[in-house]
């Protein structure tokens, strides 16, 4: 039988969806440490090992085999804002001299020394899915999982063959400031999350950098400490999405999620969007720190006289 011009469009178009499929090779956003490692003996994977503040040496002293030292402040603004995104040329730069390319499935790595931890990774993880590479995950539990199950670490420095990547930025899981405005005046069906203890909600504490202590007006808090229960790894997908239904984070047409600096508001982005599944989840990446800063309305600010009590607070 003659295959029609129909047929031969069905024929090539299921290719390559299944090629695109095949091409998949990290299929859900979270790998264990043995996991990565059956990985990396059977696939050509990109890893990043975000550690290594300045001044720290943790990447020299020893890291996955073939992590490339990439630390988090590559992918976060200055000090006065830290949550600020680098600009679309920043970043091309940054990925390009990482080695990086939309086709090369990519791990990020962290310490995993505590929930707050996770929170680097999920802001990276985060950073590269709006930077165009989408076949990622985040090795759960960082560093002290793959020691934990008895994985070597390596000490040998890797120094990546550059790429041409150039990133355009997709704004699919970015709130602008227009976005929280418009949830604020309650003119999109949207729930504002604080990922921040219930003390910063309420105004009792603030980032050193953010002008005020205070929230996002209409907002309500669950801490991104939430999604954690044995220790730094992170819950997986079915008690995620559970955990979101019973506190009614699943329902409105949008979600966007804060902090201070977009740093916490990451996990909660993270297990919403990547673990339990909830379409339309945005993360606000300047966060309280570029709100207050730029004299927006704020819930829950003290007074002057509380505010002073509570600066002082803060440095005791």
């Amino acid at each position: 039988m003659m295959n029609t011009p129909i047929a031969s469009a069905a024929l090539a178009a299921a290719l390559l969806s299944a090629t695109a499929l095949q091409a998949q090779t990290l299929d859900k956003p979270l790998v264990s440490a043995q996991e990565l490692a059956t990985l990396l003996e059977s696939e050509d994977v990109a890893v990043l090992d975000i550690r290594a503040p300045e001044g720290s040496d943790s990447y020299a002293e020893g890291h996955v085999e073939g992590a490339v030292n990439a630390p988090y402040a590559l992918f976060r603004g200055p000090e006065d804002n830290p949550g600020q995104l680098p600009s679309e040329e920043q970043l091309t730069e940054t990925l390009r001299n990482l080695g990086l390319t939309e086709d090369r499935p990519l791990v990020i790595t962290y310490q995993g020394s505590d929930e707050t931890d996770f929170g680097a990774a999920a802001r990276v993880y985060w950073t590269m899915k709006s930077a165009g590479i989408d076949d990622l995950a985040i090795l759960n539990g960082g560093l002290n999982a793959w020691t934990e199950a008895g994985l070597e670490l390596d000490d040998a420095a890797v120094t990546p063959q550059p790429s041409d990547i150039t990133v355009t930025w997709d704004d699919t899981w970015t709130a602008s400031v227009d976005d929280v405005q418009a949830a604020i005046d309650g003119e999109t069906d949207t729930q504002l999350v604080d990922a921040r203890p219930e003390s910063f909600w309420k105004g009792e504490q603030a980032h050193p950098a953010a002008a005020r202590p205070g929230t996002l007006p209409q907002s309500r808090f669950f801490v991104h400490s939430s999604w954690f229960s044995d220790g730094p790894a992170i819950v997986d997908a079915e008690a995620a999405r559970k955990l979101a239904q019973e506190n009614d984070l699943i329902g409105s047409e949008n979600l966007i999620s804060f902090c201070n600096t977009g740093h916490w508001a990451a996990t909660n982005w993270f297990a919403m969007s990547e673990l339990a599944g909830i379409e339309n989840v945005k993360l606000y990446p300047e966060s309280m720190v570029g709100w207050s800063n730029a004299g927006r309305d704020m819930a829950n600010a003290p007074g002057r006289i509380q505010h002073l009590w509570t600066q002082i607070k803060n440095v005791f």
